[in-house]
């Protein structure tokens, strides 16, 4: 089994090149599932019931977020009922949406989990005791494909957990930073792990965000409005076979795709 996971869509250019990409990917990759990290396409972060819409006609099976969950109010009005939208498992109880999805690819399950990370990002309660039970539930219902989105900022806290969930997840996949990292590795008991997916979005910014506004920021350290950037994009991601019975990860390599002109 083979799992496409798309990094941070970041703003119309990412969408754009989503859109331009994901079906070719899924075929040249033979991805029986695609996950994207969506929490970065709306133009004030967030992301809106079209967007989602987009994405899961250009080929997504289940859209992820993050820190960012919130941050277009449109999603209240459609979180509930699209089973294909997860924000963090640890939220605490009554939020609406849901932290996890499970997949019926026909002839397995695959279990689909957002985490937001406490370090630098957030003051959720701690995605390493809210993990147990539902590990050991999902293992209870004979689910052994189980995907985990750690968004979060620290390389330490995604590293620390990853080990903790290693053997009892098929992969633990970083995102938030919006930059690739080149650490992918399989862990001794069988779960897949990088610290960052990356980004997909504008080549030519800081981080999916226009150059200018965030130099301007860093100079005068007076906030600024932040404007997601335009022109050519890249597209990060990753792909991880697993082992069709055991879950196990049996490889993982990335993915970067970029325009090489606007």
């Amino acid at each position: 089994m083979k799992i496409l996971f798309v990094g941070d869509i970041t703003g119309t250019a990412g969408l754009e090149k989503a859109r331009q990409e994901l079906g070719r990917l899924r075929r040249q990759h033979q991805a029986d599932l695609v996950i994207v990290n969506g929490e970065n396409a709306a133009e004030r972060n967030g992301i809106t019931e079209q967007q989602f819409r987009d994405l899961r006609f250009a080929g997504a099976d289940v859209i992820t977020m993050g820190n960012h969950t919130w941050a277009n109010s449109e999603i209240y009005h459609f979180i509930d009922r699209e089973e294909a939208l997860i924000r963090p498992f640890n939220y605490p109880a009554g939020t609406p949406g849901r932290g996890y999805t499970i997949v019926d690819l026909g002839r397995t399950r695959v279990a689909v989990i957002n985490l937001l990370g406490n370090v630098f990002v957030s003051t959720l309660p701690s995605p390493f005791t809210m993990i147990d039970d539902l590990l050991q539930d999902l293992q209870q219902q004979g689910i052994r494909h189980i995907i985990i989105d750690f968004h979060g900022e620290a390389t330490s806290e995604k590293i620390a957990f990853a080990h903790y969930v290693d053997g009892r997840a098929s992969a633990v996949l970083g995102t938030h930073t919006h930059v690739q990292t080149a650490d992918e590795c399989i862990y001794p008991k069988g779960t897949a792990y990088i610290s960052d997916v990356g980004m997909t979005g504008a080549v030519d910014s800081v981080l999916g965000v226009k150059t200018n506004l965030s130099v301007q920021q860093f100079v005068t350290q007076i906030p600024v409005r932040f404007e997601h950037a335009d022109g050519r994009a890249c597209l990060c991601a990753v792909v991880v076979a697993l082992n069709d019975k055991t879950g196990k990860a049996e490889q993982i390599s990335r993915i970067q795709l970029t325009d090489t002109q606007k």
